[in-house]
């Protein structure tokens, strides 16, 4: 196929955007506003490795800085990046960056004037940062924070895996909101350089990722939405189903219990019902994004490429920041209308905002744009790119045929290309 031809976006392309979806309970509906790898419902994670052979489940540490504490390994585990404003500046001064376990924050150190940072957590040093908005004693109602969990205390200059299970790591700027980087499954021996964490000024008009009619919902309403949570979690979606149902006939106006509702439909495939739900959801809070997101999914497998153009947009407009799959999601549907302009300028918002590279769907459509427009030196860049953050994905044998086309397309000029 030429890359020059106007094609629609092909089946495998459409495919791999269904699998890329937001795990149930990880109290994230905000893309890779969080970023990392999540537990899928269900899940347990990793599972810790290095058991010595005739000591049960015992680990011994082997590596230098490990700690024995109980049954679990304890050691250092070095973490660097860049904090930048969304608009390609650095930050205006230096930056707290905070490690984020339920719901206690520990700041675990600062940028430089340029944004950079590199920290370890299990320092002993983090101690000595905390003041009285980071406690180290934490919610007593969260197992993941308190004095088990606190970083640099008197018994070791370490933290396990477990312990970060339920952690992300954030910069904290006052005036502006910051994305969120997943701890869950990182290891000692991981590459520490987690790439740019972005930060975007807050603005009085935008939408929100919590919903104003959560705090009303009354306490009956309240547990049984915790329970059908809880439920969906453990992967038993149908009772899940039941008790979110029972939260919403209890309080009509309980948003996110509509929105997690008709996440668990999909995961049952009652895919009318939870298209129901999410709109339910959307007129309770109409400034609640995550039903937006979650609908331009179903729109996306439908192909219902208008519908898909005007949810997304609708969405961008309320939160421009969390959602980088919101401008892919976009892009296809304008794409597909064949509005290139419009997709072009979509997928490169999510390119920016993508800045770990999760959706590197989006180089490979930029690539198609790029050689549709006869840019085929910009082009092959974007499928190298695609390539090179999914080089295992489905589609790489089809996408380094169509690489090798337009880099022979850029070689022979723009005379040849046209005969």
């Amino acid at each position: 196929m030429s890359p020059t031809k106007r094609r629609q976006i092909p089946v495998f392309l459409v495919t791999s955007l269904l699998a890329w979806q937001v795990a149930f309970g990880q109290g994230n509906t905000s893309g890779t506003g969080r970023s990392g790898g999540s537990t899928p419902p269900g899940g347990t994670g990793t599972s810790p490795g290095g058991q010595n052979p005739g000591r049960g489940n015992t680990q011994i540490p082997t590596q230098p800085g490990q700690r024995q504490q109980g049954n679990e390994i304890t050691q250092p585990i070095f973490i660097a990046g860049r904090v930048m404003v969304d608009d390609g500046t650095p930050p205006p001064g230096r930056v707290t960056i905070q490690r984020l376990c339920g719901t206690t924050p520990r700041i675990e150190g600062y940028t430089d004037s340029r944004g950079y940072f590199s920290i370890q957590l299990g320092s002993n040093m983090s101690e000595s940062l905390q003041d009285a908005s980071t406690s180290g004693f934490g919610d007593p109602n969260d197992p993941f924070s308190g004095p088990n969990n606190r970083l640099g205390s008197p018994s070791g200059g370490g933290i396990s895996e477990r312990q970060l299970m339920n952690c992300e790591l954030r910069a904290n700027l006052p005036g502006y909101q910051s994305q969120e980087v997943s701890l869950a499954n990182r290891r000692a021996l991981d590459n520490p350089n987690i790439g740019t964490i972005l930060l975007h000024r807050l603005g009085a008009s935008e939408g929100s990722t919590i919903s104003s009619t959560t705090l009303a919902a009354p306490k009956d309403a309240r547990k049984a939405y915790e329970k059908g949570l809880d439920l969906a979690k453990k992967n038993k979606f149908e009772e899940a189903r039941v008790n979110l149902a029972k939260a919403v006939e209890m309080y009509p106006r309980y948003a996110l219990a509509w929105n997690t509702l008709g996440k668990v439909q999909v995961a049952l495939n009652q895919l009318d019902d939870a298209r129901k739900s999410f709109e339910q959801s959307i007129q309770c809070d109409s400034k609640f994004v995550p039903p937006y997101v979650e609908m331009s999914q179903l729109q996306l497998r439908g192909r219902e490429w208008q519908q898909l153009a005007d949810t997304t947009d609708k969405a961008g407009k309320l939160d421009p920041f969390n959602f980088p799959q919101v401008f892919f999601y976009n892009a296809v549907a304008n794409y597909n209308l064949h509005n290139a302009g419009a997709a072009e300028e979509s997928v490169r918002k999510a390119q920016k905002l993508d800045s770990r590279h999760q959706i590197p769907q989006t180089a490979h459509l930029l690539g198609v744009i790029l050689a549709e427009k006869q840019d085929f030196s910009a082009a092959a860049e974007q499928m190298r790119d695609y390539l090179k953050f999914a080089p295992e994905a489905q589609d790489a044998a089809t996408v380094r045929l169509q690489l090798d086309q337009i880099e022979k397309m850029a070689k022979a000029g723009p005379a040849e290309t046209q005969q």
